[in-house]
């Protein structure tokens, strides 16, 4: 069987890329926190993990094999939502602070333990090629 990289780290880029792209949004929540009218997004990591990972037909733009090159522009089509306030202000303003601060430590915290999935695949494949 030969080595791949897809076979070596799998599902692990995919989650480090969209956690990178999930902490852009965040951050950017937080640094409108102020604007009025400005409305809170967020990705629903869970099922755009699922819709880049799940192999699907030509017409969709996306691949059916690993070795096909992709159509799909990455993290530009990534489906983000709007978060719903619990206490909307009158400004206009969906974003609460609290929530954004506590979704984006919680972020942080899964995007360091898809870092070290990541490179722990990179370190076994690089102890496969040594024949250790």
């Amino acid at each position: 069987m030969a080595i791949t990289f897809q076979n070596a780290i799998g599902i692990r880029e995919h989650a480090f890329t969209l956690r990178a792209e999930r902490a852009s949004v965040l951050s950017s929540n937080l640094a409108n926190v102020d604007t009025p009218n400005f409305k809170a997004r967020d990705i629903d990591f869970h099922s755009e993990l699922k819709r880049r990972m799940g192999d699907t037909d030509i017409q969709s733009g996306k691949t059916t094999h690993a070795m096909h090159m992709s159509l799909d522009a990455g993290g530009a089509d990534t489906d983000r939502m709007y978060r719903i306030p619990s206490q909307p202000s009158i400004d206009g303003n969906s974003v609460e602070a609290h929530v954004e601060h506590a979704e984006f430590m919680k972020n942080s915290l899964e995007f360091q333990v898809a870092f070290t999935l990541l490179n722990s695949g990179f370190k076994g494949m690089t102890k496969a090629l040594k024949g250790q």
